[in-house]
């Protein structure tokens, strides 16, 4: 094939190819000849790639051809875009569309922890059961309040934040089973409730709290959002309604995972404040004010973002143009 006669009977095409796919506005006649155009030179590039694959001319029709069909089709949200969009709607109204689930786990497990604490700190045969009298003395007098300090704040920060953010992922990823979400979360709960017991009968209770609250709200939160999301993905093929079960654990199992990947950086916010506030030489009350004030920005978020979203139909699923259709069926 002659390469230069074949760009020079085709030139005007590629030309005006370019032309009207640099346009930001068509009218009917002029989107069918970008069609028609984006077509013919699809071909060429072809025809050019297995008869004489000028590197130059290939790149340059590629690019034509690539250009054309952002035109036809419409380019894509970019990233940043995608991203604003699930920190405003998606994520926000997964959470808030689950907050029945994660509000009834907060309440319950933190009543079993105000009993197991209570159990433990009015019951003397129960701490020595749990550690000798060295080792109980040893955690109230020192560990307890050591325990945030001991390590560089940055690197204290990262465990936390690991730590917090594998307990969210079990108690999602182990959702579809129910009974797991239960055993991980009954561990975090009786074991905060038995230090508190513990801090409470050696006349500590106020280092416990003043150590506890500054992160423990906004963490405490976001470990209840999980387990109650796990709860919820359970429940939905459990009764998953007037829906199959097969499409209720794909629309709540894709919210779980939005949730999740949400919480990682809702965990790395009380990480921060766990590493930085928590051990400070603040006033109680002002660390405990740092914390309140990350809770209930936390809350807000959801309670405004997140009603909005959903009051527009956002359910916490992907975008419409990601998700598969889905046939109507019967009652």
């Amino acid at each position: 094939m002659d390469l230069d006669a074949y760009v020079s009977a085709h030139r005007e095409e590629w030309a005006r190819l370019a032309e009207l796919s640099g346009r930001r506005r068509l009218d009917g006649a002029e989107s069918d000849e970008l069609i028609a155009l984006y077509q013919r030179s699809a071909t060429q590039l072809s025809v050019v790639r297995s008869a004489a694959p000028d590197p130059a001319l290939v790149t340059r029709l590629s690019t034509l051809v690539t250009r054309a069909r952002a035109a036809i089709t419409g380019a894509p949200e970019g990233a940043w875009s995608d991203l604003a969009r699930f920190f405003t709607r998606s994520f926000p109204a997964a959470v808030y569309r689950a907050r029945r689930w994660w509000a009834a786990t907060l309440a319950v497990s933190l009543a079993v922890a105000a009993v197991i604490g209570w159990w433990v700190a009015t019951h003397p045969q129960v701490q020595a059961a749990v550690a000798s009298q060295d080792q109980v003395r040893q955690l109230v007098q020192n560990d307890f309040e050591s325990y945030y300090s001991e390590y560089a704040a940055s690197s204290f920060a990262a465990q936390v934040w690991t730590n917090n953010a594998w307990v969210a992922a079990l108690s999602i990823a182990f959702g579809i089973l129910g009974l797991p979400v239960v055993y991980v979360l009954f561990q975090n709960v009786a074991n905060l409730g038995l230090v508190g017991g513990l801090m409470a009968a050696g006349g500590r209770l106020d280092l416990f709290f003043g150590l506890i609250l500054p992160h423990g709200l906004l963490e405490l939160t976001a470990v209840f959002v999980a387990a109650g999301t796990g709860l919820r993905l359970f429940w939905a093929w459990v009764d998953p309604g007037p829906r199959t079960r097969a499409r209720a654990l794909a629309e709540e199992g894709r919210a779980a995972v939005g949730i999740a990947m949400g919480l990682v950086v809702v965990l790395a916010v009380s990480g921060v404040i766990e590493a930085f506030v928590t051990p400070s030489g603040l006033p109680t009350w002002a660390r405990i004010g740092i914390g309140a004030l990350a809770e209930l920005a936390f809350l807000t978020y959801v309670f405004t973002l997140g009603r909005w979203a959903v009051q527009r139909g956002d359910i916490g699923d992907l975008d419409a143009r990601d998700v598969s259709d889905v046939l109507p069926t019967a009652g």
